[in-house]
């Protein structure tokens, strides 16, 4: 466009007198440009001599090229200007209460609660502008996948009964019929399912959902959004993993950019993730599993390990391993915070043995002498002394250790030990940049057990979906302890991140009474809370099965993005609060009198 008469709108992302002449470099969601203005445009120059950051200007002037010691090739623009002839302001600010210019680093930014607070202002800021318009293109690659192979978008009401899917519900006084009340949905679930019944063959939505949890680094407070969908037919997971697996795949190559591990997405049953990994939710961009030396030292004279095999508490002890290649570059320190990091984890400490460095081409010893002299050339640890040979050369073979490694263990129930060691290898694979971020390891992890138990509430609870049909069906509840059923359940994981649970759906009345009467409820309970269900499965339901993975998390994967509120335009801050809108807030007096409410609030000190 050099040459020619044009007009612009923005914001001041900064200005600058250079004796005599203003520079104004103006700002949009398309970028930056350089406004010059000259003495001779008198009535633009005393305008642009007015201007601050972020006031928001009109200019009008001819597009020229920059003369080329003047060139900024950092940005797309920086080859040319525009002169101005008329220039006017559209509206002015006050002083900031943090930087927003693009230029700027993340390094000047104050802190979140401020950014919150003034979220209006944040979002102008390059990265904010750039998330955003990130988020839009997802989900427009996730509505044409859906729509290309036949699902239908339906919305699900907002306003429905209150139901126990894990979390606690926002409820929502009913002024017409007093003392009831609605409950925001945790999940369309129900109604997704009764979709199914109603004949619809895929459905889907980008659904808001709302549960009243914690906050966390990877979960919003009270509100996020799912991309919900079900399966009409789907009688197993495999139905669900081929006809969603690809989107994934074309969202991590085409939209984000980058490299699928592993394709098909490899399937993790529950229990042997946790026995390898020590989680549910394993970031498999690397390795370093678990490896279980309870056998190789169940007769051991090391009374740490010892006393750990022989406990007859929770899942029986057991004594596990992990094996660092490279480990061994840890600093006494590294060690040491790493150690203070298990025992918070519930370790009573943490063990390991240093694979000592040799020259090129010399390998451990197949067998060992059994003199201290010759072990201390290979290893280094304070619990060597108290381990056999056969002890030692069943550690080193089990683990795959080699010179320059280092082998950490765990020993106490199974159920700590796996907790501690997944842990501590999640750690590990930060300290030694394990985690490569232009690759997305996605999994599936399935079989869950249908049913856990509750230490607080003394009974059998659900460990995920409700709604999910044991494996065996009514016959593996009525012929099998609540430990041993699995259930058709699943979840889809990737680079350390839980992105959804899902399920084949349980759709026979007389399954879903006998799972609930499990877990303590009674067929009137079922019937009232969950009776429009189970009346639509006595007319013809046929099987179904879907997920819904996050889509704030999924943006956060894709972005490398540990805070969710990053990935999200108006987030609640660390105590779920809205500072920007003063929301949790009081209401009138007025409005609690409608609603035939009256508060009962906790006294104050």
């Amino acid at each position: 466009m050099v040459g020619q008469n044009v007009q612009v709108s923005g914001w001041v992302n900064s200005r600058r007198d250079h004796g005599g002449v203003i520079f104004i470099d103006l700002r949009d969601h398309t970028g930056l440009l350089q406004l010059t203005i000259h003495p001779e445009t008198a009535g633009a120059f005393a305008v642009a001599d007015k201007c601050r950051d972020e006031f928001v200007i009109t200019a009008a002037g001819k597009v020229i090229e920059r003369a080329p010691e003047l060139v900024n090739k950092n940005i797309p623009t920086g080859g040319i200007e525009l002169v101005v002839s008329d220039l006017q302001i559209l509206n002015s600010s006050k002083p900031l209460p943090f930087q927003v210019a693009h230029g700027h680093g993340e390094e000047t930014l104050s802190n979140e609660d401020l950014r919150l607070k003034y979220r209006f202002l944040d979002l102008r800021r390059e990265k904010m502008q750039k998330m955003l318009k990130k988020r839009h293109a997802m989900i427009q690659t996730i509505h044409r996948y859906m729509t290309d192979h036949g699902f239908i978008e339906v919305t699900t009401p907002i306003l429905t009964s209150s139901s126990p899917e894990g979390a606690r519900d926002f409820l929502v006084p009913s002024r017409l019929h007093p003392g009831k009340f609605y409950a925001l949905p945790q999940a369309p679930q129900q109604f997704k399912q009764l979709l199914m019944v109603g004949g619809v063959p895929k459905y889907y939505q980008i659904a808001p959902c709302f549960r009243d949890e914690d906050p966390r680094a990877d979960r919003s407070p009270g509100e996020f959004y799912q991309l919900d969908l079900e399966i009409a037919f789907a009688d197993k997971d495999e139905v669900v993993f081929q006809e969603m697996e690809p989107m994934f795949i074309e969202l991590t190559e085409k939209f984000a950019g980058k490299k699928c591990m592993q394709k098909p997405f490899p399937r993790i049953p529950y229990l042997e993730a946790m026995d390898l990994y020590g989680s549910d939710k394993p970031d498999l961009r690397f390795e370093m599993k678990m490896v279980n030396l309870t056998d190789d030292l169940k007769n051991t004279a090391f009374s740490v390990f010892g006393n750990a095999i022989n406990s007859p508490t929770g899942e029986g002890g057991v004594v596990k391993a992990i094996c660092c290649q490279g480990g061994n570059k840890l600093t006494r320190s590294q060690i040491d915070e790493l150690t203070e990091m298990v025992k918070k984890e519930g370790a009573g400490g943490l063990a390991y043995i240093v694979v000592v460095d040799q020259p090129n081409g010399t390998s451990l010893p197949k067998t060992w002498g059994g003199t201290e002299g010759e072990v201390e050339k290979f290893l280094k640890s304070p619990i060597l002394k108290f381990l056999s040979a056969d002890e030692i050369s069943a550690i080193l073979t089990k683990t795959g250790a080699a010179p320059g490694d280092i082998i950490f263990f765990g020993a106490d129930d199974k159920k700590i030990v796996n907790k501690v060691l997944g842990k501590l290898r999640d750690k590990l694979g930060d300290i030694f940049g394990l985690k490569d971020p232009g690759v997305v390891a996605w999994a599936w992890i399935t079989d869950f057990p249908m049913f856990e138990w509750s230490d607080t509430e003394k009974r059998w609870d659900f460990m995920h979906n409700p709604f999910s049909m044991p494996q065996g069906g009514l016959d593996s509840l009525m012929n099998q302890k609540p430990d041993e059923v699995r259930a058709y359940q699943y979840d889809i994981i990737a680079n350390g991140l839980e992105l959804s649970s899902g399920a084949i759906r349980n759709y026979k009345p007389e399954i879903m009474y006998k799972a609930f009467e499990i877990c303590g409820y009674s067929k009137e309970t079922v019937d009232e809370k969950f009776g429009g269900m189970i009346r639509a499965f006595e007319y013809g339901a046929p099987p179904h099965g879907g997920f819904a993975p996050g889509i704030d998390r999924m943006l956060m994967l894709f972005e490398n993005e540990p805070n969710i509120r990053e990935v999200i335009a108006f987030p609640k801050n660390g105590s779920a609060e809205d500072v920007m809108m003063g929301a949790p807030g009081t209401v009138e007096e007025k409005q609690l009198k409608e609603l035939h409410i009256k508060l009962n609030l906790p006294k104050t000190k």
